[in-house]
């Protein structure tokens, strides 16, 4: 047998081809990289199986060593559990809770409060309001309290702070954990540190030991500075929890809040047009493509559904669409919570813009193009007659939602 190294120039081909059947199992598996910040991100998803339904699924126990054991049934993956009986200390978490659920903010902020807390110490989140999360044990949540009243509906900063201040009376936490972010973690923290007196550390993406890392100089810069008790974390501060599963134990406050007088008082929400709000920032998108062959009927859905619109590069330079509608690395990179891909077979580049996207949702004739892998939930069919379909359920939902009311 000889032991020269020959090539093989049809595997170097699928290698290449991006729509070959075979591309993405010719591709190396990347286990973990780096971020932004510095910070080693690992890949959860990077070992499993193809289930029967054509569904990933993830196996911690080992026995497949990269795929060595073919596996042709779902397994129920049953992560080892943490439990922290009679904390030593508390360490309190803030999510923002953006749309009632954690975000990939909250989640990273959870992964830093995992590594302050250590064996002894439990993490306790702080929830305002209803939630729809039902995967805090997953995230690494110890303790759960939850601050529930109309008291904390809508913009209430005061009530908040009054809500967070019982909250540390009664647990006395040796740390404070709140998302630097815009949607409200960065105000909140900054009041509630206002009202203990105390200076926090902003923008900290790092922690070593007894020093924190933050963000300087417009970004340009690292600030080192003593680890104080609260602390206002960046994105991808830390690594999200993802190998074992808490208990998340319900607790109560000890007293009763009572009801601040606001100094701000809410309107409510208002009415915004879709449009109007900037790509970056949009958290429900409803882009199209190529696919897309009727573009008043998918102008006419996205207004129904009230979603800012899209484009993939196709559609941009064909003149469907305006230029800063346009999705993908060579457009704007978008963090839509709901990304509605119609029409768009998933050129790498648009799939680069998508990354940071929570939940995407594919409409194609293709069943088997790059959108419809990358996609949680995807519809096989002509988009005409999908999107006329998805017209007629938001009117029907609607209208049953108007004849409840009344």
């Amino acid at each position: 047998m000889s032991d020269i190294i020959r090539r093989d120039p049809r595997t170097e081909w699928i290698a290449r081809n991006r729509l070959h059947p075979l591309h993405a199992a010719m591709q190396p598996v990347q286990h973990s990289w780096m971020g932004p910040n510095g910070v080693i991100r690992k890949n959860v998803h990077g070992v499993g199986f193809i289930g029967p339904n054509g569904i990933k699924r993830i196996d911690r126990s080992g026995a497949q060593q990269g795929g060595a054991v073919k596996r042709t049934a779902a397994v129920d993956v049953q992560l080892p559990l943490h439990q922290v009986p009679a904390p030593a200390f508390y360490i309190n978490v803030v999510p923002d809770m953006v749309g009632g659920r954690l975000s990939s903010h909250d989640r990273d902020l959870l992964g830093l409060a995992r590594q302050l807390a250590g064996s002894d110490g439990a993490v306790l989140a702080v929830v305002f309001g209803e939630h729809k999360e039902s995967a805090f044990a997953t995230a690494g949540v110890d303790r759960l309290l939850v601050l529930d009243g109309h008291a904390f509906d809508g913009y209430s900063p005061e009530q908040r702070v009054q809500g967070l201040r019982a909250v540390d009376n009664q647990f006395n936490p040796r740390h404070w954990l709140l998302p630097d972010s815009r949607s409200g973690g960065g105000e909140l923290g900054r009041r509630f540190a206002a009202s203990l007196k105390e200076r926090p550390a902003t923008r900290v993406w790092q922690i070593k030991g007894d020093e924190c890392i933050g963000r300087a100089g417009a970004g340009q810069e690292d600030l080192a500075r003593p680890l104080p008790r609260l602390i206002l974390a960046a994105v991808e501060c830390a690594e999200p929890v993802s190998e074992t599963s808490h208990e998340a134990l319900p607790v109560e406050l000890s007293t009763t809040l009572a009801r601040s007088l606001p100094r701000i008082e809410d309107l409510g929400a208002v009415a915004v047009d879709p449009a109007a709000i900037p790509m970056a920032e949009a958290e429900f998108i409803f882009s199209g493509g190529n696919g897309v062959k009727d573009w008043a009927l998918f102008h006419q859905t996205a207004a129904a559904l009230g979603a800012t619109e899209g484009a993939s590069r196709v559609a941009v330079d064909d003149g469907f669409m305006a230029r800063d509608r346009q999705v993908g690395a060579s457009g704007t990179w978008v963090t839509a919570r709901v990304y509605v891909a119609v029409g768009i077979s998933g050129a790498i580049q648009h799939l680069q813009g998508i990354g940071a996207c929570d939940k995407v949702v594919a409409i194609n004739l293709d069943p088997s193009c790059d959108m419809i892998k990358r996609a949680d939930l995807s519809v096989i069919g002509e988009s005409a007659a999908i999107l006329q379909a998805l017209i007629a359920a938001v009117e029907t939902y609607r209208n049953g939602a108007k004849r409840d009311a009344a």
